[in-house]
């Protein structure tokens, strides 16, 4: 790419695909990170140093273009220091879910290979382990921002030293996200530079992105939704992106309600939006500063939609994958109240369709499966060509997701594929019906999942987490059900259980619960 832009002197020009030495060069003082786990703060100026001596340090290892660096750690200015410097020396960021077990990211760090394991000191015994069990060459500690540790050691040791630019193009490969998908082994999702920027633009103009954006980041940021709504595209405008270091409910509320925070953006999938709004603080948060707040990830029920609608803050939901970058469908905020539980209509660069089973577009509120193509689609898996192509019919990826579009063009995600069942020959999405659920004031928490029975073939259970000190029959669930829904949606049984699976986004693990309820065995990956 070209390299317009100059540096301070000493180093060298900008590529113009560096976001933050861009902004390092025009605007050094304003604020980039608010890390509120380490309790520090670090200009556009100062983050750029803390790239360029992370890659000076991977450098030093001789990591080059193509390599693999593995993060295994909670929300910290870390994960964006790793990520650009690998950005600048052509390598691959490989981002771990924490809540995996030794085992399970054996297999994901011998898929990736990397040469550098980046990991928590809470993590210090696992990542011992996976270094002797995927022969990595290199650990390095992170400690908090503790500037005794590791990390910040060799931040400090190679401050002021440039590991280097490589030439690259937007189809590089930057970072690797492995996802579980419904059977066998996690896949390696490729995202490349080209989709970070696409989605760049593509949440951006819609949500509002600028100079003075404050987006609160509570999602992990080696998940998508955490590392790309909106982190880097604010990154990319300019903005702040403060830190959590993971979800609490109260201590949310308290930062998106406080005026020095000043936050402007947040993007949740529904679980903390429901949580927050169950919290005592809720009804007394004044929210009257964010300018946008994002849903997606997992159909919204419409008790949490309304709920925070009548705060004064309408939910603007998305459709989008890891595969996707992930920003694929948005609803204008414009159309929130008119069109609620609509996840919207296709981002500006990104297209979408919704076929029937023989690859027909669908009529107007038919259901079928959603469809998408577009440069903000990956380019497929790591080492799985077979999974690849599976993936994709042609150009257009293949979501496994059942949508409707109304007569307006408007798109609305009834469920995913796998979690549909089939009752007496009718299909029942889960969706649906824990809509119809959540109406009930006792119940905090639902998920339906499809159960076998001689007679229909399946039926459907809801598993339900009551609220404190409630109690609930299975005829109040039905006679309520069927009084919104046909009757063969009608869930046939319920289950109580103090609280739902769910992975570390706060997705609902119906896997788990059909393991539970059915012995159905459950991947290996959460």
């Amino acid at each position: 790419m070209s390299t317009t832009n100059s540096r301070p002197a000493g180093h060298g020009p900008v590529p113009a695909y560096d976001w933050i030495s861009h902004h390092a060069d025009h605007r050094p003082d304003n604020q980039a990170v608010r890390d509120l786990g380490s309790g520090n703060t670090f200009t556009y100026a100062e983050l750029d140093r803390r790239i360029d001596a992370m890659a000076a340090y991977m450098a030093s290892l001789g990591i080059v273009r193509g390599d693999r660096v593995a993060v295994l750690a909670h929300n910290g200015v870390e994960f964006f220091d790793v990520q650009f410097a690998c950005g600048r020396l052509g390598a691959i960021s490989v981002l771990l879910n924490w809540r995996l077990t030794v085992p399970e990211l054996e297999y994901i760090l011998n898929d990736s290979s990397p040469k550098l394991l980046v990991h928590d000191v809470e993590f210090a015994h696992a990542g011992g382990e996976l270094q002797q069990l995927c022969s990595i060459a290199a650990l390095l500690e992170i400690e908090g921002g503790n500037a005794e540790s590791d990390y910040e050691q060799k931040i400090s040791e190679f401050d002021g030293q440039d590991g280097g630019r490589a030439e690259l193009t937007h189809d590089d490969v930057v970072t690797i996200m492995y996802t579980s998908g419904t059977t066998g082994l996690p896949k390696g999702a490729m995202i490349t530079h080209g989709m970070n920027f696409w989605n760049c633009v593509n949440l951006g103009i819609p949500a509002g992105l600028g100079f003075d954006t404050v987006h609160l980041n509570v999602l992990p940021l080696f998940h998508t939704g955490g590392l790309n709504c909106y982190s880097n595209p604010v990154l990319h405008a300019g903005g702040t992106v403060v830190l959590l270091k993971g979800f609490d409910p109260g201590e949310a509320l308290r930062v998106l309600g406080d005026p020095a925070q000043g936050i402007t953006h947040f993007f949740a999938v529904p679980a903390p939006y429901q949580f927050m709004m169950q919290h005592p603080d809720f009804a007394e948060t004044d929210l009257s500063r964010l300018r946008a707040a994002g849903v997606g990830g997992a159909p919204c029920a419409l008790s949490i939609m309304e709920a925070w609608t009548d705060k004064g803050v309408p939910l603007t939901q998305g459709f989008g994958m890891t595969e996707t970058s992930p920003a694929c469908i948005f609803l204008d905020p414009g159309d929130s109240l008119r069109k609620i539980g609509s996840t919207g209509k296709p981002l500006l660069h990104t297209e979408a369709r919704i076929v029937n089973e023989a690859g027909d577009d669908c009529a107007a509120e038919e259901v079928g499966e959603l469809w998408v193509a577009g440069p903000n689609i990956t380019p497929g898996y790591w080492n799985r060509p077979d999974a690849t192509a599976d993936a994709f019919e042609g150009r257009w990826l293949k979501t496994g997701d059942a949508a409707r579009m109304d007569e307006e063009g408007f798109m609305y995600i009834v469920d995913r594929w796998k979690d549909m069942y089939i009752s007496g020959g009718e299909n029942v999405y889960p969706a649906e019906v824990e809509n119809v659920l959540y109406q009930l004031p006792e119940i905090a928490e639902a998920a339906v999942i499809g159960i076998p029975d001689d007679r229909w073939g399946e039926v459907g259970l809801a598993v339900l987490a009551l609220k404190p000190g409630d109690s609930i029959e299975r005829t109040a669930v039905q006679e309520h059900c069927a009084g919104r829904l046909a009757r063969f949606k009608v869930p046939s049984d319920i289950a109580i259980v103090d609280l739902l699976p769910r992975n570390a986004t706060g997705k609902v693990l119906k896997r788990d619960l059909r393991e539970q309820f059915v012995g159905v065995e459950a991947p290996k990956i959460s």
